[in-house]
């Protein structure tokens, strides 16, 4: 039996991707609303005959917005980006698409919503980035008083972009950078955990509450580089990069950006990102007010990151352990 139709704005990001698997599975029909859907056929998969419709939206713009959420139970609002292209900047996404989104809900009557902004939202932050999410969840605030509110730490799984992308670093270079020294304290959560506690919160109904959320450990930049070097079976010399560099290696990571097809290893907001760190305070409820017990970073990467050592997903030592 149906629960009723959501309506998923970014479904088709690694996020996005687990909720509607998990929301399928739970018998919720479901729209995902995407940029882009000619490349999203696989969100249909999980679901049934006629359960999951894909359709297109712009969180950047109005009508598409109201389009998608018409005839709703149910409001999920995944859309962000990590750096700026083109009209696609943080203001226009994770502020005015916040917006959109919450008003399109308000007006159409839906009060169970869920917002994904970030751990480390606040408008006083030196980040664009988040200082962005800071405006969004305003907005939202603002529109839909019931919406949940969740800031996720940094999100890992066999499809993220930072663990595997400093696995696939290790494969090409014979050093490892590590920013500042790799002293930034960082709490990663599974992305599987985070899809679940969006699960459980649109089951029950939106109540109006910030959930921050971080996986079980609290580790250093450092520390996840030589998870990551270990987990690949790669010895790499790790290399302390001042934070004046990298704020060289931001701007002209910056200036490539505008530069189509290109797509820079750094950017000057990302610099600014990595000096702060990311650890949700301990009086914060978590994950485990929602029943939920987080991955560790080896439980899930160790076996994920397998294809990235430097003797193959194939090779016999992997066949025998398997």
């Amino acid at each position: 039996m149906s629960k009723g139709l959501v309506c998923i704005f970014g479904a088709d990001g690694a996020l996005g991707r687990q909720i509607v698997e998990k929301l399928a599975g739970d018998g919720w029909r479901i729209r995902a609303a995407v940029r882009r859907p000619h490349t999203a056929g696989e969100l249909l998969v999980p679901g049934r005959v006629g359960q999951i419709q894909i359709v297109q939206a712009n969180v950047r713009y109005r009508l598409s917005v109201s389009k998608a959420v018409t005839g709703c139970d149910a409001v999920i609002n995944l859309a962000g980006i990590l750096r700026e292209k083109g009209r696609q900047t943080f203001n226009g996404v994770h502020n005015i698409g916040a917006r959109n989104v919450a008003e399109a809900a308000c007006n159409a009557d839906i009060d169970n919503m869920v917002h994904i902004s970030a751990l480390g939202a606040n408008a006083a932050s030196g980040s664009k980035y988040l200082r962005s999410k800071a405006d969004g969840e305003q907005a939202v605030r603002d529109t839909v008083p019931k919406a949940d509110i969740l800031r996720p730490a940094l999100m890992f799984g066999p499809q993220d972009g930072f663990i595997t992308g400093l696995a696939r670093l290790a494969m090409l270079s014979p050093v490892m950078p590590v920013p500042g020294g790799g002293h930034t304290k960082m709490q990663p959560v599974y992305v599987t955990d985070i899809a679940e506690a969006v699960r459980r919160i649109v089951a029950e109904g939106s109540s109006g509450q910030i959930r921050e959320l971080g996986g079980p450990q609290v580790l250093s930049l450092r520390q996840i580089t030589e998870f990551v070097l270990e987990a690949t079976d790669r010895k790499r010399l790790l290399v302390p990069i001042p934070w004046f560099v990298m704020n060289m290696m931001g701007m002209v990571g910056s200036a490539l950006g505008h530069i189509p097809l290109v797509k820079p290893w750094i950017t000057s907001d990302q610099v600014k990102l990595l000096r702060e760190d990311m650890v949700v305070p301990d009086d914060a409820p978590g994950l485990k007010a929602l029943g939920i017990i987080p991955e560790t970073l080896a439980a899930i990467m160790s076996e994920a990151l397998i294809p990235y050592r430097k003797y193959g997903q194939f090779h016999e030592m992997i066949v025998e352990d398997v």
